[in-house]
């Protein structure tokens, strides 16, 4: 016997814009737009004020500030849209049976088995109403029996909406809808299909899977299946995360070594702490550099499990030092750490040079995360990357 399933998703609408507001009221109702406000900078949020005039996430600041003069540019606080997240995520936790945290805002829920107990869509309706009245933060929600249908019915009335789509329903929901509406369909593939003749999910989903296979490979597969409601993929606890990273885009492409080292051992500090404020170790370190021209190029290593700051550096900076053409401007730099597991490291008598860590390492540690925890990350940090104010 198949038992349906019943996935919520939640999505907090324009996260980034929603905090602000709530911080400054005076905002409501004015457009804004969230991210970097010089030549290089991106959207990384925007109100829906801004949207009617074209501009989106991801847009580069300079073209969205042509599309909208009149918008007000915000720097961003990501300190304060991490509070928001983990109340949000708190809140959700210890209600839910089991819960995926997909990004900052959004959330998946898989509530099957409930309905013997209560009313699923009762109890997605209280939910929301208890995020709200806690938060003051503005949510959106979709329930279906898969993640992707979950996903599509919420953005489908966002904001402040909420959409039930039934199992049976399934199909004549998704097969009126553009074929840009299904998630993992960019603007290239979009743009493909159109040229295919194909603008709806039905007549996607009409094509035979063979030839979606020959066409596409196995993301013709992906689409395929998607396109009719087909999607097993299941609700990963939130303890199951696999990874965490930092990136930076510099204002002015760089050959300057000692900036780039000291921005990669500023973004792993960050990383660190996080790993140990949600009690992880990592196992694997990847660096990623984008040049001027905008070729990309990533190395990893695997590492024995830790979250210290001297260890994590020390991979980052080696893998960063094999990794790095010196020819060539450096446009962006990133850092990710991945392999998570669960718990805290014993620290070895010696590190991976062979010197002594000192006994009161640590301790210092717990020090400086208490600071950081009380008084904001940015309060304290090591010498030779804190000026950067990553």
């Amino acid at each position: 016997m198949v038992v349906e399933r019943n996935i919520l998703h939640l999505d907090l609408d324009t996260f980034f814009v929603s905090v602000e507001r709530l911080r400054q009221p005076e905002l409501v109702g004015k457009p804004i737009m969230v991210g970097g406000s010089g030549d290089r900078g991106v959207v990384s949020a925007c109100s829906y004020e801004t949207r009617k005039f074209g501009v989106r996430s991801g847009m580069p600041m300079r073209l969205a500030r042509r599309l909208c003069p009149d918008a007000l540019v915000l720097k961003g606080d990501y300190e304060a849209y991490g509070k928001y997240s983990r109340s949000v995520t708190e809140i959700i936790t210890e209600r839910a049976p089991v819960v995926e945290k997909a990004s900052i805002d959004e959330f998946y829920v898989d509530m099957t088995g409930m309905e013997k107990f209560v009313g699923c869509l009762k109890w997605s309706k209280e939910l929301k109403s208890k995020i709200v009245r806690e938060t003051g933060l503005s949510v959106s929600w979709g329930l279906s029996n898969t993640k992707t249908v979950s996903k599509i019915a919420a953005n489908e009335n966002k904001p402040d909406g909420a959409l039930y789509i039934p199992s049976t329903d399934v199909q004549p929901f998704l097969w009126k809808l553009d074929v840009s509406k299904l998630p993992g369909v960019g603007e290239k593939m979009a743009h493909t299909l159109r040229c295919m003749g194909v603008t709806k999910l039905g007549t996607l989903a009409q094509i035979p899977r063979k030839l979606m296979e020959r066409t596409f490979g196995k993301t013709g597969l992906f689409l395929w299946d998607r396109a009719n409601g087909i999607d097993p993929s299941p609700v990963l606890p939130h303890d199951k995360q696999k990874s965490m990273s930092k990136e930076l885009t510099f204002q002015t492409d760089t050959t300057d070594v000692q900036m780039l080292q000291a921005t990669l051992s500023r973004m792993v500090e960050g990383l660190a702490y996080d790993l140990r404020k949600d009690r992880w170790c990592a196992g694997k370190v990847t660096v990623k550099i984008r040049y001027s021209d905008f070729q990309t190029y990533t190395r990893q290593i695997t590492i024995p499990a830790t979250s210290s700051d001297h260890q994590l550096t020390l991979a980052a900076i080696k893998i960063f030092n094999a990794l790095y053409n010196r020819r060539l401007l450096v446009r962006l730099v990133g850092v990710s750490v991945s392999k998570l597991v669960r718990g805290t490291e014993q620290l070895a008598l010696f590190d991976a040079s062979g010197e002594v860590v000192k006994t009161r390492l640590p301790n210092l540690y717990q020090k400086t995360d208490l600071i950081k925890l009380k008084h904001g990350e940015n309060r304290i940090g090591h010498a030779n990357s804190y000026h950067l104010g990553i």
